[in-house]
């Protein structure tokens, strides 16, 4: 992300350092929870990580559409007919 759409949308920093945030806490909290031998640690912390890193993927998609709405339509498309295909199947 340039500089550029950082000055259109503040809101994307804040989300950005928002999730940078929550994965480093989840790391930590995972890594105490190794430290202690504590599963449930462990998998909070886990969750944590992987929620921000799947929040800032999902941000980084949207971002790509808004760039280039066409390509987003069509590969919504091909995995519609994928997953039609799959799910059809007996």
């Amino acid at each position: 992300m340039s500089s550029q759409d950082f000055d259109k949308d503040p809101n994307r920093v804040e989300d950005k350092v928002e999730n940078t945030v929550n994965e480093f806490a989840g790391e930590a909290q995972k890594q105490f929870g190794d430290f202690v031998d504590s599963p449930k640690h462990q998998l909070k912390g886990a969750a944590r990580k992987y929620s921000a890193q799947a929040s800032e993927a999902v941000s980084d998609v949207a971002d790509k559409i808004k760039e280039n709405p066409l390509s987003g339509l069509i590969a919504a498309g091909a995995i519609g007919v994928v997953l039609g295909l799959l799910l059809g199947r007996k």
